[in-house]
């Protein structure tokens, strides 16, 4: 199944692919279409007087619908999103049809859509789009205010007694404006899974994360119009200050929202390297800022929501996360002015307990969260770590070490206030027994744990879990693949590799596979026994139809698979310094790699006969560490490095191999 990485290096070099992951097995698994214009690939649904509907399916031909209410329900195969065109080939003067867009196959209507525009109980807010009499032959195009983001399912209805003959059914993908060939990607991942039903598991979730995001870039000109239409949907709102543009989800609400991005913007990076969307969505949020307070939206336009100050932080956090990847100083020190205000005005919360005290309490939607709760706490210390490296790369040394001193306070403050010792995990707040799983994964994840209470909390975690993932104590009945996402990575961080891959099989094993949903992209959310009702009682108001299918941040695995399973990651700006440390976690063999600016990065390891194989490349300009899964006599180059039980290689950068004998 794997290339050998010889032959890899050798082919990325070479001219023509430059920028592009060597191909492999693994494209079979690549979601994203060869083409920016589909056709349907199968027949879900025929009802009433349908001739010659199999025609419709890769555009062999017309299919005629006769009688009011006749319909079929075409299946594009994986999610899409974008215009519907098609040509009426024979109609009369009464001859009219309506359009019904679904991304499950549980919402396959002939009168109403799946919701896109608001929720709604009746699950019918979004209606059709109808095309009424008198229609002219020849070829039809949706109005483009009227695009659907995201659908799997079209529905072709005929609103009249007269028939019409169509043909030529097509959907002109809107999403990923500026790539011509979606498929193109410059990271790749691939893993066989020993233990779940399906042994391609972990490639294929890799990718449709990666698909889930690509999913997400859309032209600015295409946010849900708001205020919110009385009926139906329009998505022609301005998104931000420039596009293509990151969004939340490619159904809805198709706006920026930087909690979000901070597990969506990694999988980009591993993936496709195309992070112009996050930058444009980075300066649309400090374009945005209060210029008297420093405070910044919890979401961009159309929404432009306010007083979030988790997602205030994201968008700090994402800052760097950017930087990370691209070194993009031009940018950096364009908004750094914004950007330091900013933090000041998250440091302005914390009051005499030394705690932040979270007065903007909108966030990802769970309960409670105000007051000195240890979420936004937490994510406030990831905040001032990162913002001590950003000044530090700019040679504001001063300030790089007023936030390091201050998020060395919090720290302390943090543990004495929030571990409870009984329990190995930390509270949600002073007032509570409640122990969180957004604060408890942030908090093993971000460091700020000791070695002890890291197994602690990630045995506690595990608890809150049922067959289907972890269910959230902060918001009951609750699976949030969003703050599961960071708490896969949380494990790993505590060497726990085996919970981390279990959560991955039960929660990303059931939306992916799960026939309520796309099968190639993945959910928003769901509920503790499986169902769509997401966030129901929670700003939903109970329409399962209104859940999102196509939501960057629950693609949480693709990065933690590149980071963690294969263990190739950047430490510095660009990836001038970098560490690989393989999680083997049961897995025989792994393989992958990403770009930055810098170049390629690679790897590939392999355990077969005690003994352990690793051969990577990394940009000559660079160095890093390497730290070895296995234990024995250690060769780097054929040269044998020591004998026994150390760990930790520092290597410069080149291509090189590592063997030992177990």
């Amino acid at each position: 199944m794997f290339r050998s990485l010889s032959l890899f290096i050798l082919t990325f070099v070479s001219g023509p692919s430059l920028g592009s992951a060597p191909s492999g097995p693994w494209d079979a698994f690549n979601y994203a279409p060869a083409s920016k214009t589909l056709y349907p690939t199968a027949i879900r649904v025929v009802s009433g007087t349908v001739k010659n509907q199999n025609l419709l399916i890769g555009n062999k031909g017309s299919a005629t619908l006769s009688g009011n209410g006749s319909y079929v329900a075409l299946d594009y195969g994986k999610e899409v999103g974008g215009l519907i065109s098609l040509n009426f080939d024979s109609v009369t003067s009464k001859s009219a049809i309506s359009l019904s867009f679904t991304e499950s196959p549980v919402f396959i209507r002939p009168y109403a859509s799946d919701d896109s525009s608001y929720p709604y109980f009746t699950t019918t807010y979004d209606g059709v789009l109808s095309v009424s009499a008198p229609l002219r032959s020849g070829h039809w195009t949706q109005p483009a205010y009227a695009l659907r983001g995201g659908f799997r399912f079209l529905t072709i209805v005929s609103n009249s007694n007269d028939p019409v003959t169509i043909s030529n059914v097509s959907c002109a993908i809107s999403f990923m404006p500026h790539v011509e060939n979606m498929r193109d990607y410059s990271g790749y991942f691939s893993a066989s899974d020993p233990v779940f039903h399906d042994s391609d598991f972990l490639t294929k979730l890799w990718y449709a994360g990666a698909y889930t995001v690509q999913t997400n870039v859309v032209p600015v000109n295409t946010g849900r119009q708001v205020p919110f239409m009385k009926s139906g949907w329009a998505n022609n709102a301005s998104l931000g200050v420039a596009g293509p543009i990151i969004v939340d989800g490619a159904k809805r609400d198709r706006a920026v929202w930087p909690g979000d991005m901070g597990i969506a913007v990694p999988t980009s990076f591993v993936s496709t390297n195309d992070l112009i969307p996050t930058r444009n969505a980075l300066s649309t949020m400090f374009a945005a800022i209060n210029p008297k307070t420093g405070a910044l939206p919890e979401s961009g336009p159309p929404l432009s929501q306010l007083d979030s100050d988790t997602y205030h932080m994201w968008t700090l956090i994402g800052t760097y996360n950017y930087y990370l990847y691209t070194a993009d100083n031009a940018w950096l020190r364009n908004v750094w002015s914004n950007y330091t205000k900013a933090v000041a005005f998250v440091e302005g919360k914390v009051d005499n307990s030394g705690l932040m005290n979270v007065t903007g309490l909108r966030d990802w939607a769970r309960l409670g969260g105000g007051g000195h709760n240890a979420e936004g706490n937490a994510i406030l210390y990831k905040t001032l770590t990162t913002a001590s490296e950003l000044a530090g790369y700019l040679n504001y040394t001063d300030l790089s070490a007023k936030y390091s001193q201050n998020a060395s306070s919090l720290k302390t403050t943090f543990n004495n206030a929030f571990w409870v010792k009984e329990t190995g995990l930390y509270r949600d707040n002073s007032s509570t027994a409640l122990s969180p799983q957004d604060a408890n994964s942030f908090a093993l994840l971000y460091n700020l744990t000791t070695p002890e209470q890291a197994k602690l909390v990630s045995a506690g975690l595990e608890k809150n879990w049922n067959d289907l993932g972890a269910v959230a104590p902060e918001l009951p009945d609750t699976i949030s693949p969003f703050i599961s996402g960071f708490e896969v990575q949380a494990h790993f961080e505590a060497g726990n590799d085996a919970r981390a891959m279990d959560l991955l099989r039960r929660e990303w094993g059931y939306m992916l596979y799960t026939n309520l949903s796309v099968e190639s992209t993945l959910l928003e959310g769901f509920t503790a026994n499986g169902s769509l009702s997401y966030r129901s009682y929670r700003g939903y108001n109970y329409d399962p139809a209104y859940t999102s299918h196509a939501h960057g941040w629950s693609s949480g695995p693709t990065s933690a698979l590149t980071f963690y399973v294969l263990g190739l990651q950047v430490l510095t700006p660009q990836g001038r310094t970098w560490s690989i440390a393989p999680h083997m976690s049961g897995l025989a063999a792994a393989e992958g790699g990403f770009e930055t600016p810098l170049g390629w990065y690679g790897a590939k390891w392999a355990l077969k006969s005690n003994v352990f194989s690793l051969n990577f490349t990394t940009p000559k300009v660079s160095s890093g560490s390497v730290r070895l899964p296995v234990n024995g006599t250690v060769k780097l180059d054929d040269a044998i490095v020591w004998v026994g039980a150390q760990q930790l290689v520092s290597v410069s950068g080149g291509a090189h191999s590592i063997v030992v004998q177990v």
